[in-house]
């Protein structure tokens, strides 16, 4: 066996430093360019990864860089080399069974009647992955070489990389059973006939170069998926006792990201594995046990989550602890894929000296690495100058204006301000005062943020228009958006956020509190991609933010207009939150902030407003025990949010992509008037758990997947819209999209919220019948 050597990582963001392979990805779904173009985009960013990485310290032919380039998602990768994909796509296999590139987006975006993967949050982070659907009639197969591809690729080019896939039960553990799969069906059943394809696709990575290949296998930490922990840990040992016995393979390191592994780490202990890769991060130091001889230790002391630049003599204590546990060989790495985090600090210009000292983005975080793992070969003499001026960066950004504001920290809470009066009294003030229709129409809240929009924006910030012209370019923009929908024919209207360039960032730049990149894009899903804010102070309003543009849309329209807010979890779930506190402290700053600004909604006399909150389920716990102090928490700062809003103030908020019924009474805690969900891509099943809680508040199941570029039909519309009608009181139902229009066009929005209008027209008709 070849040893790793002293410092790696997970994985690597896969984007590129300039969203090159969003622009590759988008170009050739409109047919700007080929497959060959694209496919030689992405080997370009997966050379210039190589050598970067190269240049920041890791090895060049030991395995220590990480092949983890996607196309568009890691899980769905999996899924399509291993054949794991639904019988609506089989038609689109080559003709030697094999899924190409031009299938494999299809099976991500859906096309025609072929509707997409189901997609949701991975783990705790913002990232999306799709959903595979596995069931008994589901034929396991090497159908894909592209990693086997990659691999040869590094090789002709003098790297000797290492693998990285998602490994057999994390994919089983997180599939739902198919269509076509009776009631019960668990697609961890099928892991004894999935192993051997995993065994096929070692041998070949082996054959063409591979030493090392990583399994990443984070279900094993997770205590929030339907299978147990015992389970995952039993089903990892007979996978991974398959798969250790094949006498052709490379040596393996299974990673176990995001949470501790707890009795999962002695379950990898016993396996006939090489390395083990846990997080210390979020997981404390395991105790020893059985098995750990002879096999490495890569310890996850680098936070890939976050961008601090954190404590890294704590690091290096962190591995000489986990040395005491009697492993083979201690290696430093990142606690997770540095997916999460941008590429390099060193883009940023604009960001001020003081707070860039306080930061590390991917390529400074793979410096750390480095460092630590020369401390590990040569002693902690050897780095103690990098030891100690990470201290000082920490010691200084504690001492720093704005990280604590007494005037901030000065503001009380009472117990009253964390809630309203009952929901029965405010929902017969907002019936008086609305006077809404049976299934309410609406939209969640962006409107398509077109090429004119972004080049405007582009401009103004230029100084190419002026304030002026800016300002009058975006009321022509909002007066489109509202007539729009007023010859549609919904009901409650939105101004369509074309001031908003993220709706996160736009708040960051209105509080104090937060900085804002230019260049630290983050993926999100597929080739979208974010720019997480840096909330490093502590935060609070200095003037109104949204009440403008809110107050000048509803000056043009007769009908109720939704002022547009983001929740304060949001706010801190797609932000790089500061460490130094508890995330409930920073919560309620941002909840006081948003309260601030609903009040002033109010005397704008803005009557519905919603505030977002789709993180909700991304931000919880992976472990139960610490389950119930986010969930109280995380609600509590959105009931101080909306807790000062008026009786007849019609409160919504907003949650998408994730799976509900873990969290169900805490949407219903938040006690909003009306909560607007995701269930287009996974056919309204959320109403089921809706309706065995017996919610009684107003709720809108999604009817369009906006993450899809197909229009859905009006019949297709109208049976979601039944099943919902079957299972929830009419009374409390709203009809709407699964999340906002940010990332539709034009076209493809107006011909899928005509066929909604329509939809629900045929409904109500038959719901007035019934009445």
């Amino acid at each position: 066996m070849t040893a790793l050597p002293q410092g790696t990582i997970l994985g690597y963001p896969r984007i590129g430093p300039r969203r090159e392979l969003k622009k590759a990805v988008e170009a050739f779904w409109s047919g700007r360019s080929d497959l060959n173009t694209l496919e030689s985009t992405a080997a370009q960013l997966r050379a210039a990864t190589r050598e970067r990485l190269t240049a920041r310290g890791l090895g060049r032919a030991d395995s220590a860089i990480p092949e983890s380039f996607s196309f568009y998602d890691q899980v769905l990768d999996a899924a399509v080399t291993v054949g794991a994909i639904p019988a609506r796509f089989e038609g689109l296999r080559e003709a030697d069974g094999s899924i190409g590139l031009p299938a494999y987006f299809t099976i991500a975006r859906g096309e025609g009647e072929r509707a997409p993967l189901e997609m949701t949050k991975w783990f705790d982070s913002n990232y999306h992955y799709l959903v595979p659907e596995i069931g008994p009639e589901t034929t396991f197969s090497l159908s894909s070489d592209r990693l086997v591809q990659q691999v040869a690729e590094a090789i002709s080019a003098g790297y000797v990389s290492r693998p990285v896939i998602v490994g057999p039960v994390t994919l089983l553990a997180l599939a739902k059973a198919s269509d076509a799969a009776p009631e019960g069906f668990d697609p961890l059943s099928r892991l004894d006939d999935l192993v051997p394809v995993y065994v096929d696709l070692l041998a070949r990575l082996r054959a063409a170069g591979a030493e090392w290949v990583q399994l990443d296998e984070p279900a094993l930490v997770s205590e929030s998926l339907p299978a147990s922990v015992e389970q995952l840990g039993d089903a990892a040992a007979r996978a991974l006792a398959v798969i250790g016995a094949a006498a052709d393979r490379p040596s393996i390191l299974v990673a176990a990201p995001y949470a501790a592994l707890d009795a999962n780490f002695a379950v990898l202990a016993a396996a006939p594995i090489e390395a083990i890769g846990i997080d210390l991060v979020r997981g404390d130091i395991p105790a020893a046990v059985d098995g750990l001889s002879g096999k490495a230790l890569v310890g996850g002391v680098i936070d890939g989550h976050n961008i601090w630049r954190g404590d890294l003599s704590a690091a290096f204590d962190k591995l000489e602890a986990l040395g005491a546990l009697g492993a083979g060989q201690v290696i430093a790495s990142t606690s997770t894929s540095l997916l999460h985090v941008p590429h390099d600090i060193a883009d940023e210009s604009k960001l001020d000296d003081r707070l860039v000292s306080w930061l590390a983005f991917a390529d400074q975080k793979v410096e750390q690495v480095v460092t630590l793992a020369r401390g590990l070969s040569e002693g902690r003499a050897a780095i103690q100058d990098a030891l100690d001026a990470a201290s000082a960066a920490l010691a200084d950004r504690g001492d720093a204006p704005g990280v604590r504001d007494g005037v901030v920290r000065s503001r009380e809470l009472a117990e009253g301000d964390f809630s309203r009066v009952p929901y029965e009294q405010r929902e017969s003030a907002q019936d008086e005062a609305l006077g809404l229709p049976a299934l309410p129409l609406t939209t969640i809240g962006s409107f398509p943020q077109t090429g004119d929009i972004r080049r405007a924006r582009a401009q103004y910030i230029r100084g190419e228009l002026s304030h002026d012209e800016y300002e009058e370019f975006l009321r022509r923009e909002v007066d489109t958006v509202i007539e729009l929908q007023e010859n549609l024919g919904l009901d409650v209207l939105v101004h369509g956020e074309p001031e908003r360039n993220d709706m996160v960032q736009y708040f960051a730049e209105n509080l104090d509190g937060f900085a804002v990149t230019e260049h630290g894009w983050v993926q999100s899903y597929g080739s979208r991609a974010t720019r997480p804010s840096i909330l490093w102070g502590d935060v609070s309003r200095p003037a109104p933010i949204t009440v403008g543009w809110s107050s000048y849309a509803q000056s043009k329209t007769a009908k109720h207009l939704k002022g547009m807010l983001t929740g304060p979890v949001t706010i801190l779930a797609w932000s790089f939150v500061r460490d130094d506190q508890p995330l409930q402290a920073t919560a309620n700053q941002v909840a006081l902030a948003l309260r601030d600004e609903i009040s002033d909604l109010e005397h704008a006399g803005i009557r519905i407003i919603q505030v977002d909150e789709p993180a909700l389920r991304e931000l919880l716990p992976l472990k139960k025990h610490d389950q119930a102090a986010y969930l109280e928490w995380s609600v509590a700062s959105f009931r101080l949010a909306t807790g000062g809003a008026a009786p007849a103030t019609q409160v919504h908020t907003h949650l998408c992509y994730s799976e509900f019924g873990v969290v169900i009474d805490a949407i219903r805690a938040l006690d909003a008037d009306v909560t607007s969900i995701e269930a287009a891509r996974s056919r309204m099943d959320v109403v089921t758990d809706i309706a065995e809680v017996g919610f009684t508040h107003g709720i809108g199941p999604g009817v369009y997947d906006i993450h899809s570029p197909r229009v859905p039909t009006t019949d297709e519309i109208e049976s979601l819209l039944r099943r919902a009608v079957d299972e929830i009181p009419t009374r409390q139902l709203w009809v709407n999209p699964d999340c906002g229009l940010k990332t539709r066009g034009y076209e493809e929005t107006t011909q899928s919220l005509q066929n909604i209008v329509e939809a629900t027209r045929r409904v109500r008709a038959e719901v007035a019948v019934t009445a």
